[in-house]
C-alpha cells in the first residue's frame, strides 16, 4: 500500500506556532528518580517469561524517539488496547494556557505499534531512562503485554492511559481533538510537530493508523484557517524541514 501523502507538514507548522513558548516547571509536577524506582521495581518483578529478552512497545513517540538501545525492532499488535489521544499536556507540548494531547493505549481495540529488545545487563538501569520519560507525569500505567509480532509473540512493557489522571480526557471527538492540538504548544514545541512526527514514523514502518491519519488532516486544515495566504516560512523551516 502507497504511503498517503500528508495534509499536515512542518513549514505549516512552524507558520502557524512562530513563538517559542517558555517552560513554566509549574504547570506539571514531576516525580523523581527515587519516587519512581519502587514502581520500576514492582514492574519489572512482575515481568513475564525474562528469558525471552526485554522488551517495549512504542506506539507513539518512542518509534521516533526511543530513550534505550536496542537489538531488535518489530512491528506488531497489541490487542485489547487502542492507540488515542486522550491525555492533555500542560507543559513539554503543551501549556495551562494552551494545553496540547499526547497518545496513549485506551481500552478496547488493538493497536499496531513497534516493539524493540533493549540492551543492557542491567534491567533496572536499561529502563530507568524511558520509565521516568513516561511515568513522572503520572499520566500513565506501565503495563506487560503480548505483542504479536511475524517472528512470534513477546511480552513488552507499554503504557497505558491512567483513568484516574486529572489529564485523561476520556473518548473525545476527533474533531474536539483536532482542536485542542491546532493551538496546543509547550517548550518542547507544538502537539502539532508530535502528531506529524508520530505518523510520518508509523507509516515509515508501514502502519496506516486510521487514528493518526484523520486527526493530522483535521489539524492541518485549522492550522490553514488561522493563516494568511501570504505568511512567509518562519526560521523554524529552515532549520528543520525532516519529519523523522
Amino acid at each position: 500500500m502507497p504511503a498517503p501523502v500528508l495534509d499536515l507538514s512542518l513549514d505549516l507548522i512552524a507558520r502557524a506556532h512562530p513563538s517559542p513558548v517558555a517552560d513554566d516547571a509549574t504547570a506539571l509536577a514531576l516525580l523523581s528518580d527515587a519516587e519512581l524506582r519502587p514502581g520500576l521495581a514492582a514492574a519489572l518483578a512482575a515481568r513475564p517469561m525474562p528469558a525471552e529478552g526485554l522488551w517495549v512497545f512504542g506506539y507513539g513517540s518512542l518509534i521516533w524517539r526511543p530513550e534505550f538501545a536496542y537489538s531488535e525492532r518489530r512491528v506488531g499488535t497489541v490487542h485489547g488496547y487502542h492507540r488515542r489521544f486522550c491525555l492533555l499536556q500542560r507543559r513539554f507540548r503543551g501549556s495551562v494556557e494552551r494545553p496540547g494531547l499526547v497518545l496513549a493505549l485506551d481500552a478496547g481495540g488493538s493497536c499496531e505499534g513497534v516493539a524493540f529488545r533493549l540492551t543492557g545487563p542491567e534491567a533496572a538501569e536499561t529502563l530507568m531512562p524511558v520509565w521516568r520519560r513516561e511515568m513522572r507525569g503520572n499520566g500513565y500505567l506501565g503495563r506487560w503485554v503480548p505483542v504479536e509480532t511475524a517472528a512470534g509473540t513477546v511480552q513488552a512493557l507499554t503504557f497505558l492511559v491512567n483513568p484516574e489522571s486529572d489529564r485523561y480526557t476520556g473518548s473525545l471527538s476527533e474533531a474536539a481533538i483536532a482542536d485542542v492540538i491546532a493551538t496546543g504548544a509547550g517548550h518542547l514545541g507544538p502537539s502539532a510537530e508530535y502528531l506529524l512526527r508520530t505518523v510520518a514514523a508509523c507509516l515509515q514502518e508501514g502502519i496506516h493508523c486510521p487514528h493518526l491519519l484523520g486527526v493530522q488532516a483535521l489539524v492541518a486544515e485549522r492550522l490553514r484557517a488561522r493563516l494568511s495566504p501570504h505568511d512567509a516560512p518562519s526560521e523554524a523551516i529552515v532549520r528543520d524541514r525532516s519529519v523523522t
